[in-house]
């Protein structure tokens, strides 16, 4: 076993080189016997596929007789098997020496793709505030696998943090419908609404300010704000809405409530206060 991407572990660094190692990167383990003949089949079919991933995953080999009480603990009844782990936990298993078509097929659903580590990539890059850059990487990740519709979803968001909406537009207007997704390309789609209904905050809040009970101009307001991400501010323009008006434009305030929701859904603290609030109003 000379690739770097392959390894002994026993039951004392099981732990250490693939639950926390999978954390990282997707750790396949082969449980495995010198005298087991399809594991000697399997073995280098697994060593040479490690090898040509080039570290999108570490292959693990684990001798089963040395080791009794870790297979014990996986219940590994028959060998060689084969286990996949990712961020900590078993995702993916076959047992008995598969020939290389489905050994790789195997792989390919438990290993990130070049196209979706880009997109991984592009998730830390938004999250350090770089936006061009995270921009430059999903555009990247979308010449590799133009059917990666998640790494269009994130373009698009990222195209809303930057302020080019029209440019989200087009790529939500990409995304075929999935009940996967549908909930937040929906968001996303009203946070350009939100973008395109602008208008001057100053004037809006004047507008408020002089007649409380125009809900237009209060709405207005709430998508102007929401449209800088000024999530609370836009939440209590809507919450006043559906206390003067419940039904008004067929409760297009509390449409919009929902939809900020779910564009903030990180701030669980804030979405959670107004969840409570929408509800002590509705109810």
């Amino acid at each position: 076993m000379s690739s770097p991407f392959v390894l002994e572990v026993t039951a004392d660094t099981f732990e250490r080189d693939v639950l926390e190692a999978s954390k990282e990167a997707p750790v396949i383990v082969d449980f495995w016997a010198p005298w087991c003949g399809p594991c000697r089949a399997l073995g280098p079919i697994l060593e040479k596929l490690a090898t040509q991933y080039g570290g999108r995953f570490r292959l693990a080999k684990v001798n089963s007789d040395e080791n009794l009480e870790l297979s014990r603990e996986f219940n590994v009844r028959s060998i060689p098997d084969v286990r996949a782990f990712r961020d900590g936990e078993q995702v993916g298993q076959f047992m008995g020496a598969l020939p290389e078509r489905q050994v790789r097929a195997f792989i390919d659903s438990v290993v990130p793709s070049p196209a979706e580590l880009e997109r991984l990539r592009a998730v830390e890059l938004r999250l350090a505030g770089e936006l061009a850059a995270a921009t430059a990487v999903l555009r990247n990740a979308l010449r590799l696998d133009p059917g990666l519709n998640l790494a269009r979803i994130d373009l698009a968001e990222t195209l809303i943090e930057a302020g080019r909406h029209e440019e989200a537009a087009t790529e939500l207007d990409s995304v075929p419908e999935d009940a996967d997704w549908d909930a937040r390309v929906a968001a996303l789609r009203q946070a350009v609404a939100f973008a395109r209904a602008g208008g001057s905050e100053a004037d809006l809040s004047a507008r408020v300010a002089a007649n409380p009970a125009d809900l237009e101009a209060r709405l207005a307001l709430a998508g102007a704000l929401a449209a800088r991400r000024v999530w609370r501010d836009a939440l209590e323009q809507l919450l006043e809405i559906v206390r003067r008006d419940k039904s008004w434009r067929d409760g297009e305030a509390r449409k919009q409530m929902i939809a900020i929701f779910n564009l903030a859904a990180n701030d669980e603290d804030l979405v959670g206060e107004y969840r409570r609030k929408l509800a002590s109003v509705l109810f």
